[in-house]
């Protein structure tokens, strides 16, 4: 899935790990593996599995969201 905005295919990760490329306010690109918890009001709620914490991002800040198969 790619391109930003869009939050009906990002909804469908509700409840899965996904790996996401995400752009911060600041304009630098990360790569983040999280679970993903909600998505709602434009804002996905978040557990950054690396920074062991939950998260907000923007939804329009995503570029591009992958499920994680698990094994």
């Amino acid at each position: 899935m790619q391109g930003g905005a869009q939050s009906p295919a990002i909804e469908r990760c509700i409840g899965h790990k996904v790996d996401l490329i995400y752009v911060d306010t600041s304009g630098k690109f990360t790569q983040r593996r999280v679970n993903l918890f909600a998505v709602r009001d434009g804002k996905a709620r978040v557990y950054d599995v690396q920074k062991r914490g939950f998260r907000t991002l923007v939804v329009d800040r995503i570029l591009a969201v992958q499920t994680v198969k698990t094994t």
